[in-house]
């Protein structure tokens, strides 16, 4: 096995999936572009012919709703959103359209697009370029939503995502980028079998996470461990269907959970993760009320000083976890 980088490893998915099965296109802005996807589409272009790498005019709902309508003739098409701000505009034919063609016409109609959305915040990008959104998408039925923490997942789970007769929301972040793993072959998994996994076993308390929010987890795990607390961590991977068993089982065990999310604190996913987890385990079950780490409700700010206060941190869900067990305050921020 060799290191793979995360995006590295959505590269590879595409050119397996292109070489593959010749439905597969892939169409959205930037695609011929060196930078503007981050090197997870770089050269394919080249080896697949602009005829399947597809770079689009700036309109979000004309390329997602001829992707959509793709997916009806048979086609496996990917649209690539690299930004999920701009992704609203295309918010009726995902949400109108492909969520819901499966369940209007008696299964008999499966849109098998996949829509590929990019969260890319900090840098001083500001409110309307920072915005992760998953928590939204999650909560429409019909549309499947994945949101791979690893370099593994984010290559399987595009392969997952496309092969799936479901539309699928998937969903990469740019601060996971250059984030390493060793990758073992491809293995085929099926979409519906992936759900919520334990990554590192503990006993004092569950740090639960999607995506870069799981590296926060793991990372204040790692952390915990030298002053002698063990944390369970848990990636969620898959935000709908959303799979809760491994979480019950998580906190069945060590009582406590932390749930870090970077997306808003109202409505948002970690209060869907602690209401599932509550609704099934009795009050006795649990040492210490559930707390959650969020973006606070406010737009992201423009200024790096307040970029520092606004986007959760490590040191902050560490904090969290000595107070759960009855440690240390707070830090500032």
């Amino acid at each position: 096995m060799t290191k793979v980088k995360y995006v590295e490893a959505i590269r590879q998915a595409h050119i397996y999936l292109l070489e593959r099965h010749p439905n597969v296109f892939v169409i959205g802005q930037g695609l011929w572009s060196p930078w503007y996807v981050g090197n997870s589409m770089r050269d394919l272009d080249q080896m697949f012919g602009r005829d399947r790498i597809i770079d689009s005019p700036v309109s979000e709902a004309a390329c997602t709703g001829l992707a959509v309508g793709a997916a009806l003739c048979g086609y496996r098409p990917i649209v690539l959103h690299p930004r999920m701000d701009f992704m609203v505009l295309a918010c009726d034919a995902i949400v109108d359209g492909a969520a819901k063609w499966s369940y209007m016409f008696g299964g008999r109609a499966r849109p098998a697009v996949t829509i590929r959305s990019i969260i890319n915040r900090g840098g001083e990008q500001g409110a309307q370029h920072s915005q992760a959104l998953h928590s939204w998408f999650a909560h429409v039925p019909g549309l499947r939503v994945v949101m791979p923490a690893t370099a593994s997942d984010a290559r399987d789970l595009l392969i997952a995502a496309v092969l799936c007769d479901d539309p699928v929301l998937y969903i990469d972040d740019r601060w996971l980028y250059e984030i390493e793993e060793e990758m073992p072959p491809v293995t085929d998994v099926a979409l519906a079998d992936a759900g919520p996994q334990v990554r590192m076993a503990g006993r004092d308390v569950t740090l639960v996470g999607a995506g870069w929010s799981y590296h926060l987890a793991e990372e204040a795990a790692h952390r915990l461990a030298e002053s002698g607390i063990s944390a369970e961590t848990v990636d969620l991977r898959v935000l709908n269907p959303f799979a809760a068993g491994p979480i019950v089982e998580s906190v069945r065990k060590t009582g406590r959970m932390i749930v870090i999310d970077g997306g808003w604190k109202t409505c948002g996913f970690a209060a869907e993760v602690i209401a599932s987890v509550s609704e099934r385990l009795p009050g006795r079950a649990w040492r210490a009320a559930p707390q959650r780490i969020t973006l606070p409700d406010a737009p992201a700010p423009s200024s790096r000083s307040l970029e520092q206060a606004y986007y959760p941190t490590a040191d902050i869900v560490v904090a969290a976890a000595h107070k759960l067990l009855g440690g240390a305050p707070s830090p500032r921020g």
